[in-house]
């Protein structure tokens, strides 16, 4: 699914959406102790329950029983019901001991997550240790951490995702793509010869990439430029930036020739990965994607997906925060479920059982750390392993070869860090303002993204909308806070 057809979670913003909190309500608990000292853990997860759900948490608890001398019991909420069933459920003073963060940052803030900070290295020692810097620096709020990252893909690059199929079919030429500008070429090659199908698929929340960050999240206009060369300690608006308003007029230019869908502004048209409704597509690649492999794999063909980057590698505020666990600020067990939270992510029988499911039965084991899946797995009867665990400690199939596992640790290695990272800003005193300019927002941001509107005119009109809201104040007072960050680093 492209990155724009997902749910994205914003950061350091919406303190005003979020319903009330209370970490000190009532006593009602739903944690149990059984006779003999077994604690089983209430954990709430969002998604699809796996299908093979008593036979795997049967195995994980055996293993939990035997180290930590404690159960977990997984409630599943749906991703569209999660946001709103887990404010009801923190507000109404249910306590529960872990759970997929919601709204991280503003709910940490008042006081519904358990600071883990002396927590993680005391009682998690080993999976403490093995998360990539960027995943502590990201979720730390005035120094201190709520989360348990899931590490995974610790940094993101944008790429262009061709449909290789189409890309052979008509000899199109994709080697010198590494911009909006240069897609353009290819688009209007295959256009010429397939007008009938979508060059570019774009929609609704489709977001042109220029190698920015942000404080406040991406549907907002204020971003520091982390390009080589880019102005790292100066908040700007993203949109006003030549190479921004470049790519955004190559998107325009795609648009007015026919490549992009023409309601691709208000579209929430779905195009499938595997199939041929498409040619070019935007997405997004982290390190345990192994290049195109990922993609190939969701689409069941080999070879169905050839990628260009274009973006830089970067471990930003967004990637650090993908899937965090946190600990119920009431829960009266915080000890115990930050030492499950460590078994899941530095057990590798533990882990792997939850992901891949039986040895013997969902795979066969093909080495130390590797495994061949046989017929009878499914990815619905298991876990994912990005919301899961540490994805280092998973058994790799036989398709992952030891130099692209040596790609991925250098490539994780040598990625650009945001200098953002760490920097949470008190937007306490600007509520009203940023729901004005997130109000204006609403109004552009999807036209210029899609290359719908004309990116000069539009963003000059959007500028003045903007500085009637209030943009120089927020702007103003991001830019004094994040002087400060940076002056302690």
């Amino acid at each position: 699914m492209a990155k724009w057809q997902k749910v994205v979670a914003v950061t350091g913003l919406a303190a005003g959406l979020a319903l009330t909190l209370s970490a000190c309500g009532s006593k009602k608990s739903s944690s149990d102790t059984s006779s003999n000292g077994t604690t089983t853990l209430t954990m709430y997860q969002i998604g699809d329950k796996p299908k093979h759900y008593d036979q795997l948490i049967k195995r994980a608890n055996k293993i939990l029983v035997k180290k930590a001398n404690a159960k977990l019991k997984i409630n599943y909420i749906g991703w569209g019901d999660y946001s709103q069933k887990m404010a009801v459920i923190v507000s109404s003073g249910e306590h529960y001991d872990i759970a997929k963060a919601d709204n991280y940052t503003v709910n940490a803030q008042k006081g519904a997550y358990a600071d883990l900070t002396k927590l993680l290295p005391k009682y998690a020692p080993t999976a403490y240790k093995q998360l990539d810097s960027a995943y502590i620096k990201g979720n730390k709020i005035n120094g201190k951490l709520y989360a348990f990252p899931v590490n995974g893909n610790v940094y993101s690059t944008q790429v262009i995702a061709f449909n290789n199929r189409l890309v052979k079919k008509y000899n199109i030429d994709i080697s010198k793509v590494n911009s909006y500008a240069s897609l353009n070429k290819a688009l209007k090659q295959f256009h010429a010869k397939d007008a009938k199908t979508v060059a570019l698929a774009a929609g609704k929340g489709f977001k042109v990439e220029s190698n920015f960050d942000y404080p406040l999240g991406n549907t907002l206009p204020f971003g520091v430029d982390v390009s080589d060369g880019g102005n790292t300690k100066k908040i700007v608006n993203q949109y006003d930036n030549p190479r921004m308003i470049a790519n955004l007029t190559a998107m325009h230019q795609a648009y007015e020739a026919g490549y992009i869908s023409q309601d691709a502004a208000t579209s929430n048209t779905d195009y499938p990965i595997n199939s041929l409704t498409w040619f070019a597509r935007q997405e997004t690649q982290g390190p345990f994607d192994y290049g195109d492999f990922q993609l190939n794999n969701t689409a069941g063909q080999k070879d169905a997906i050839v990628s260009k980057k274009i973006t830089m590698p970067l471990k930003s505020v967004s990637q650090s925060q993908v899937f965090n666990w946190v600990v119920g600020n009431g829960s009266q067990h915080k000890e115990l479920a930050v030492k499950v939270l460590g078994l899941i992510n530095s057990d590798k029988k533990l882990l792997n059982g939850l992901v891949w499911g039986e040895k013997g039965v969902d795979y066969k084991q093909a080495g130390t750390d590797k495994i061949k899946l046989t017929s009878k797995y499914s990815s619905d009867n298991q876990m994912a392993a990005w919301m899961t665990g540490n994805n280092k400690n998973l058994y790799t199939t036989t398709d992952i070869t030891s130099k692209m596992i040596k790609e991925r640790n250098s490539s994780i290695a040598s990625a650009k860090s945001s200098p953002l990272l760490g920097f949470t800003p008190d937007t306490s005193s600007v509520k009203t303002e940023i729901t004005n300019i997130q109000n204006v927002m609403n109004q552009y941001i999807d036209g210029l993204n899609t290359g719908t509107s004309d990116p000069k005119p539009t963003i000059k009109k959007m500028d003045k909308a903007l500085k009637a809201a209030g943009y120089d104040k927020v702007q103003k007072l991001l830019q004094k806070q994040y002087t400060e960050f940076l002056a302690k680093q």
